[in-house]
């Protein structure tokens, strides 16, 4: 049968701000290896004007800790690879670091987090064993001058650190790691209370096997999924796959249940090589849009930490021109350095805080597939304009309780005509929670004019813009009941 209309009014309001109100954060990875980009008081304007509250920086440049001063937005610092064994072997040069790199700036600089080194085994492996002796002392020095409530201490770890990433309850540590770094490492961040911070890159996986992983699998879209067989999981997105490997091998080493996951980086390229499969703006876009959707929306628990709240740091904020390697090294930020956007993307503040924890109102829609105005009225980053048709459609991978809730609710106090999906209706068929949500909330955006939050639903729904006939969701059955409603 049809799902009740109106009975879960309340359940359903509450379910709708809720998920804003507990949604995870969104930062972005300022890096500076370019000789074009704006000045550090005119990239802080930047970050303010469009509600980036979180950044993580690769250095501490004086000019940029003092240009963060008095923003309000949030820093995470890093000692490079290249000071780790001075760190780690001498206490004193910990402690001198700290006072001059981080004490001298804060509280004015709020910064919140020293990035001890960074993919360390995969960069520097000759300071690998120096690592946790650096963290340890930076630590030590940030409680000596009574600041290790306030700064945590915490070191990004590249999935190269995985000697098994597939299937992801396969995840495991390499042997030369797993006991002699990681478990020590883990043992600090439950002592300290800090984060685990994880680079993940989800095109490095699709560039190198696009004839086997399928692109919306890697851009967050509507698929049938990937079981894994050994946890008897089903997965929907490659990011999710990348961190329960890390999850996983996480567990093999203990019980770190209560460790926090941070993705510090991850991103994909508006440009790349001829054998960069996949690299381009619409599906960094997408990538990026339907990321940061999740993120916000309350959505970002994997199949094995459903209700895990993940902050994220995309990288980048600019495009920099003198990183080497292939063309997508120098192409993955947001911004040209002309702080004008890759994608065609607008940058809108509304009123109110998004997420709870300090986003300063960033969101996003995007031109991929994603919607994603949080709900209770907060900012969002869309399309900057919509060409052509678009419909709205269910998001399967919010679950049946959202989507009944959100359902309700479109039916409900939302107006939307649902009288085509009741029992012998035109659209009763297929009954299925995903087919009669996607009814509804496509009748409830082209009602309200398809304007921008109209179609989001605390992410349970989002925007396409071709026909579902000819998009990848499996709504064919409904492709006239959505066009008649457009």
């Amino acid at each position: 049968m049809a799902p009740p209309r109106g009975r879960l009014l309340a359940a359903a309001l509450c379910l709708l701000f809720l998920a804003a109100a507990d949604a995870g954060t969104v930062g972005v990875n300022w890096g500076r290896v370019a000789n074009d980009l704006p000045s550090p008081a005119a990239v802080v304007q930047l970050l303010k004007q469009h509600g980036i509250a979180q950044v993580k920086l690769y250095d501490t440049e004086p000019a940029v800790l003092r240009a963060l001063a008095g923003s309000g937005i949030k820093v995470v610092v890093a000692l490079p690879n290249e000071q780790l064994a001075a760190a780690a072997r001498r206490p004193s040069y910990a402690l001198a670091w700290v006072r001059r790199n981080v004490a001298a700036y804060y509280p004015a600089t709020q910064i919140q987090g020293i990035a001890v080194g960074n993919e360390v085994f995969a960069t520097a492996a000759n300071v690998t064993a120096q690592l946790v002796p650096a963290m340890t002392n930076v630590h030590a020095a940030l409680a000596r001058l009574n600041m290790d409530k306030a700064v945590k201490v915490s070191s990004p770890v590249a999935l190269s650190a995985l000697a098994n990433s597939y299937p992801p309850s396969a995840g495991v540590f390499r042997e030369e790691l797993a006991q002699s770094v990681m478990k020590p490492m883990l043992d600090f961040l439950a002592r300290t209370g800090s984060d685990l911070m994880v680079n993940c890159y989800p095109f490095f996986a699709y560039a190198d096997n696009a004839g086997v992983i399928s692109l919306d699998y890697a851009l967050f879209r509507p698929n049938a999924g990937e079981l894994d067989s050994g946890s008897g999981l089903k997965y929907y997105s490659l990011l999710d796959a990348q961190l329960d490997a890390v999850f996983a091998a996480v567990g093999k080493l203990g019980s770190y249940n209560g460790v926090h996951v941070v993705v510090s980086e991850t991103g994909w390229p508006s440009k790349g090589d001829a054998k960069e499969v996949g690299a381009g703006a619409a599906n960094a876009a997408a990538y990026n849009g339907n990321l940061v959707r999740r993120v916000l929306s309350r959505n970002a628990g994997t199949p094995r930490r459903p209700d895990a709240d993940v902050d994220v740091y995309l990288f980048a904020l600019f495009n920099e021109n003198q990183k080497p390697g292939p063309t997508s090294e120098r192409n993955y930020g947001v911004f040209y350095p002309n702080q004008q956007k890759v994608y065609d993307v607008e940058f809108v503040l509304g009123g109110g805080s998004v997420g709870g924890k300090g986003n300063g109102g960033l969101g996003w829609q995007d031109n991929g597939g994603g919607s994603a105005v949080p709900a209770g009225g907060g900012g969002v980053v869309r399309a900057a304009a919509t060409p052509g048709e678009a419909w709205c459609v269910a998001n399967a991978m919010a679950g049946e309780a959202r989507l009944h809730a959100a359902l309700d609710y479109a039916c409900g106090p939302g107006g939307a005509d649902c009288k085509g999906i009741q029992p012998g209706a035109a659209c009763f068929e297929p009954n299925t929670m995903v087919a009669h949500a996607s009814y509804a909330f496509n009748d409830y955006y082209q009602r309200k004019g398809r304007s921008i939050g109209t179609c989001d639903f605390a992410g349970a729904a989002y925007v396409v813009n071709q026909a579902p006939s000819e998009s990848p969701f499996p709504l064919s059955l409904l492709v006239s009941c959505l066009q008649n409603h457009s």
